[in-house]
């Protein structure tokens, strides 16, 4: 069998999806993408795809070194991101061969559900009450939520007291019914970090994510000394190599790399044994479609140390299109007391609606992050 072609299409709301077809009729899927950077890692694929053409897709460890290595500069977001889509089609064209689920191929299930959370909210929070409520309809019982807006280096208590406020009153609401994160979303500066984390401790989150910028990673240790809540992050670091510096140096609690952003199945596999060897939690994350969640599962249910999962179904952002609206097999993605069974389709699990998918990119238009300001004219965190 050798790989005949690669498609790429952009879709709605801001996903990307790829097609690897074989000269046997079978084909991969795969969710290449940085949010906001779309156009850019669709280039890096077919740039990468010289690699590919005319090569046997089951050598996946090889077609994955060649990858990374073969092009001397290798890492960061955009080469990453462009070699996870890759990685996750040729294991969906593998499975598919074998006419098994990739989770069976890495080795077989550790367990047989997995709890799964979701977000509420939007960029700049608000209505998450109203939201939870929703939510929790629909049979879920995690969240995740932004923990706040825009803040200074240095903010005011008021600030403070806005946030603090705010998810006083999710937890009055609701007790100990639902477990909910906040995600920092890196917004929040070293200084106003440590304000911050000890004015929520009350509340119990279930963690904090991107507590402050992964630049400043070395913090990481400080914070959570000085925290009873645990802190979480991995989502903008995009290799094994990376995720050793923090892993060696403490601090988190929880690791959550995105599977279309660093390195695909093969390498977060390998990402998360590394995390189970210092007793870290693997949360992956992924706030994108179908394909990079079927992916995210597949790890989830091999890895010991897997601890929730992330959807987007329902997400503010998905207002043209939701993650199921690709998906023929929608059945197999329900959801139950808070958790999701494995996908025991052959490969990831996913049918994709293809003619959906391409009627969908005919229409498709880029989406870019909000760009923020603080009121001073200078440009503030998203």
């Amino acid at each position: 069998m050798k790989i005949k072609r690669i498609r790429l299409y952009p879709v709605a709301p801001r996903w990307c999806f790829l097609a690897i077809d074989t000269d046997e009729g079978i084909t991969g899927w795969g969710e290449p993408l940085i949010e906001g950077k779309v156009a850019t890692v669709m280039a890096a694929v077919e740039e990468l795809g010289y690699y590919l053409i005319g090569q046997d897709p089951c050598q996946i460890n090889d077609l994955w070194q060649v990858l990374y290595r073969g092009g001397f500069y290798r890492g960061g977001p955009i080469l990453m991101s462009a070699i996870a889509g890759i990685d996750q089609a040729l294991w969906d064209i593998k499975g598919k061969f074998m006419q098994q689920p990739v989770h069976q191929l890495l080795g077989g299930l550790v367990r047989k559900k997995m709890p799964i959370y979701s977000w509420v909210g939007g960029d700049d929070p608000a209505d998450e009450i109203a939201q939870i409520k929703l939510q929790i309809a629909q049979d879920k019982n995690i969240f995740k939520l932004n923990g706040c807006g825009k803040l200074k280096m240095i903010d005011s208590h008021k600030s403070i007291d806005k946030v603090v406020d705010r998810i006083g009153k999710i937890r009055e609401t609701f007790g100990n019914s639902i477990d909910f994160g906040l995600d920092f979303h890196g917004r929040v500066s070293v200084p106003m970090a440590k304000v911050l984390l000890k004015e929520l401790e009350p509340f119990r989150p279930l963690f904090v994510e991107e507590p402050v910028l992964p630049e400043h990673y070395e913090h990481y240790v400080t914070l959570n000394n000085a925290t009873s809540i645990p802190l979480a992050a991995g989502e903008r670091m995009f290799s094994r190599h990376e995720f050793k510096r923090v892993l060696t140096q403490g601090g988190l609690s929880i690791i959550q790399p995105d599977l279309s952003h660093a390195g695909g199945i093969s390498e977060c596999v390998k990402i998360a044994a590394m995390a189970e060897a210092f007793d870290v939690g693997f949360a992956p994350h992924c706030p994108l479609g179908p394909i990079a969640l079927a992916a995210c599962l597949t790890v989830d249910f091999i890895a010991h140390n897997a601890v929730f999962q992330e959807t987007s179904m329902g997400m503010h952002y998905n207002k043209e299109a939701d993650v199921l609206d690709y998906v023929l097999n929608k059945e197999d993605f329900a959801v139950f007391e808070g958790h999701i069974k494995p996908l025991t389709k052959p490969g990831l699990g996913v049918e994709v609606d293809e003619q959906a998918i391409i009627n969908a990119s005919k229409t498709h238009t880029a989406w870019r992050n909000p760009l923020w300001r603080h009121h001073d004219g200078s440009v503030a965190e998203w």
